[in-house]
């Protein structure tokens, strides 16, 4: 169970910092900074959660598991930040989510 609540720590802090990186870079000026400097903070609380979940699983688990911030990169990118997904993107999300699923 530890390494589930990791993985989705891991996941939703990566997305967070994704998000906040791209909103910060359209911002611009000393507010966009200041979020690109969230996003910095929050990427470490990543790293170090991903870290903690690689001292108690295996790297075959860690980090197939955490490809699901692609999944969740993928939907946020088109319907938070607006952005055109063309249908490729969309078919490796789909290929990533089977996968992910198929480790759980």
């Amino acid at each position: 169970m530890t390494k589930w609540l990791l993985v989705g720590v891991v996941v939703f802090s990566t997305v967070a910092a994704d998000m906040c990186q791209a909103w910060g870079a359209r911002r611009g000026g000393k507010k966009g900074a200041a979020v690109i400097g969230a996003a910095l903070a929050i990427m470490t609380g990543s790293f170090f959660a991903f870290l903690s979940l690689l001292a108690i699983a295996d790297l075959s688990f860690a980090v197939p598991a955490t490809a699901a911030s692609i999944v969740l990169d993928t939907i946020a990118a088109r319907y938070v930040l607006r952005e055109r997904v063309d249908r490729r993107r969309w078919l490796a999300a789909a290929l990533v989510a089977c996968g992910v699923v198929m480790l759980a």
